[in-house]
């Protein structure tokens, strides 16, 4: 008897582990998102009728996150600082829901005006009565050297990256409280877990958005109903390379490069919407090889420096080379 008991216990532990391998070779997500996605709970029942504060909803992983929530029938509110990207993306979201109109707010925000916060909170409350779910979405990229990079691009990205997004969630997070139920979702990245050359500011304000809403959950152990979640994706279709800092403020970036190697901006906030459906406290989004990288970070830190040095090295030759910095891992290094 003891015998047999002892063989099942063995062939289920056996069976978990084939399932976390497969799962990893295969899987563009950490193994509880993607059991999420499988079993869990859909996100068109879950995000039916919520109002759904998305910033940075002017482009990429922000656009896409309102046609999403749109086809799900949430109540948006659209916030950035071009207004009229935002009603360009108002007008497709009522083209392919069921929404109306008046279920759609346009609310333009500057995460840098922090004076403008509390105002803008109090016309989404206004608007909609409550707010369901802040989704953290805003901000700006990095690539540059440091040895090359002025001091005052560091104090940009965390002034944006960071302190906005505390801002704005210091505001709606009290009437979450008071409500007793509320989810505040931030969009951080691969590089708020580990470090990557040329983006040693995003990273950096990365890290302090993770050390940040980690800690918060950790306040917040008396509100059971209010959801801290955080998004660390990997490389992903968007504007976010354009529209990156460089080693001064208004440069622009030299050479965007292919996007074809990334996620599908659609898969990632599909994901993400899971996550959230599912109360998921942080989402590992990437394909492999990236996927590899949270993995290595988490349990073999030392493994994960080694890689890191080497495919770092890579990226520093091709950035120097003109070659874009994300597609230098699939790419050789150009040669004078």
């Amino acid at each position: 008897m003891d015998w047999c008991f002892s063989s099942l216990l063995w062939s289920f532990i056996l069976l978990c582990l084939l399932v976390h391998v497969v799962c990893f070779i295969f899987g563009d997500a950490d193994v509880t998102l993607q059991l999420a996605s499988l079993i869990g709970h859909k996100p068109e029942s879950r995000l039916r009728g919520l109002v759904v504060w998305v910033t940075g909803a002017s482009s990429g992983i922000g656009e896409e996150l309102a046609y999403q929530l749109a086809k799900c029938g949430s109540r948006l509110v659209l916030s950035a600082r071009r207004e009229d990207q935002l009603n360009r993306v108002k007008q497709k979201c009522l083209e392919i829901s069921s929404l109306k109109d008046e279920d759609i707010l346009v609310l333009p925000l500057d995460l840098l005006d922090r004076k403008s916060h509390e105002e803008k909170t109090r016309t989404v409350i206004e608007n909609f009565g409550h707010i369901d779910v802040l989704i953290n979405n805003g901000g700006r990229s990095q690539r540059s050297l440091f040895l090359e990079t002025r001091v005052e691009v560091y104090e940009a990205l965390m002034e944006l990256n960071f302190i906005g997004t505390v801002s704005l969630t210091k505001q709606v997070l009290p009437h979450m409280t008071q409500r007793g139920r509320g989810s505040v979702v931030t969009v951080s990245s691969v590089v708020g877990l580990a470090g990557a050359p040329l983006s040693t500011g995003y990273s950096a304000s990365k890290h302090a958005l993770q050390g940040f809403f980690n800690s918060l959950r950790t306040e917040l152990t008396d509100f059971p109903n209010i959801l801290i979640s955080m998004v660390c994706p990997g490389p992903v279709q968007s504007d976010i390379v354009s529209n990156a800092f460089t080693e001064e403020l208004n440069k622009p970036v030299a050479i965007v490069g292919s996007q074809e190697h990334k996620m599908s901006t659609s898969r990632c906030v599909r994901l993400m919407l899971v996550g959230i459906a599912n109360g998921v406290k942080e989402m590992w989004i990437a394909q492999q090889p990236f996927l590899m990288f949270y993995y290595a970070w988490q349990y073999a830190p030392t493994v994960a420096w080694a890689m890191t040095n080497q495919l770092g090295r890579k990226r520093v030759q091709n950035f120097k080379a003109g070659v874009d910095a994300d597609s230098a891992y699939f790419t050789k290094p150009k040669t004078s």
